[in-house]
């Protein structure tokens, strides 16, 4: 039972990384409804969760090697990621959409925990490989580790959403403010982590 909590803890830790929670706060900054941002970081959970179990699917049953430079090339599209997704915050930002789909956005989330999956998800699956008996169990460990980052998206969407909310703030100016800071942070770090991945300096 221990052991189960300590997995669970391990990737809500896991889920408060800081590309994470950048990704996160640009996805729900546009969010007026708080039902609709945790409902992205749900999204963003599972689909993380959902690279991880295929890369240890991969790696544990079927004996899979992935070299470490194909996770380090992962790394930096994760940061390109994020380097667009900062870019397009400021767009929708002075270019808004009337009317904005639910279930895309949520896809959106989806697919950004996808790709976000790849990053990391090598060290992780190693890591279980080392500590686990059988495949069942390291399978089973990232299960459970996944569920664990999906109830802290879901907290840090909640988080994060809060200062974006009108009913909270109703400054459009401050809200224009914190978008376009909470943009070049995430343009930025994107950046460190394509040019540390990719060996540029």
């Amino acid at each position: 039972m221990f052991k189960i909590l300590l997995t669970i803890y391990s990737g809500l830790e896991h889920a408060f990384e800081a590309d994470h929670l950048l990704a996160v706060n640009t996805l729900v900054s546009h969010r007026e409804n708080l039902k609709q941002s945790l409902k992205d970081g749900v999204f963003w959970g599972i689909g993380h969760t959902t690279t991880i179990f295929f890369v240890g699917i991969l790696m544990i049953g079927f004996k899979f090697n992935i070299g470490e430079n194909v996770f380090k090339n992962f790394e930096a599209g994760v940061g390109v990621m994020l380097i667009f997704l900062g870019f397009y915050r400021v767009y929708k930002l002075y270019f808004p959409k009337k009317h904005t789909h639910t279930h895309n956005t949520s896809r959106a989330a989806f697919g950004v925990g996808l790709i976000h999956g790849l990053a990391g998800s090598g060290a992780l699956v190693v890591l279980v490989i080392s500590q686990m008996k059988t495949p069942f169990e390291g399978l089973m460990y990232i299960l459970i580790f996944g569920l664990g980052s999906i109830f802290g998206m879901f907290l840090a969407a909640y988080l994060f959403s809060i200062p974006y909310t009108k009913s909270l703030l109703k400054s459009k100016k401050l809200q224009a403010s914190l978008v376009i800071i909470s943009s070049i942070l995430c343009i930025v770090y994107g950046g460190k982590v394509v040019v540390e991945n990719l060996g540029l300096l």
